[in-house]
């Protein structure tokens, strides 16, 4: 296998290309007047975005990149917050049955997607207090990570 494909929806074009030229860091390879394509070679990524009237956002509950270091956490927060985005994060949080530090930002239509480093297993599925395994900033939700 070469790439994962992941598809989705959103409600402005322009707006969406803006956010994730910015998160991923390159420029689509191809633009047309209701699509956009993004491929990344790490990781193995295509990446598409299919414009639709309405779109009611994380309907795949979230998105992930898992890194290798603490430090890839560290680099990739400051990164898009010098973009203008606002990370919420989680560090040393007990979530899905391990101990990671991650960070969280949301694309114009409600996709949440997760950068994040697992530090070790856990036998705890998650600890209350975090806000691991959130929908939202409000709103707790059955699944996770």
């Amino acid at each position: 296998m070469k790439f994962v494909h992941v598809g989705i929806n959103v409600t402005n074009l322009e707006q969406s290309i803006e956010f994730y030229q910015k998160v991923f860091g390159v420029s689509p390879v191809k633009v047309k007047a209701d699509y956009a394509k993004f491929l990344l070679e790490s990781p193995g990524l295509n990446f598409t975005l299919n414009v639709r009237d309405e779109v009611s956002g994380n309907q795949v509950n979230h998105f992930g990149f898992q890194v290798e270091t603490a430090e890839e956490i560290t680099a990739h927060k400051e990164r898009l917050e010098k973009e203008g985005f606002f990370a919420r994060d989680e560090m040393n949080t007990t979530c899905c049955y391990a101990v990671q530090d991650k960070f969280w930002v949301t694309d114009p239509d409600g996709n949440e997607w997760e950068f994040f480093y697992t530090k070790t297993d856990s036998e705890v599925h998650k600890i209350e207090d975090t806000a691991c395994c959130t929908t939202s900033k409000e709103e707790k939700a059955n699944s996770c990570c």
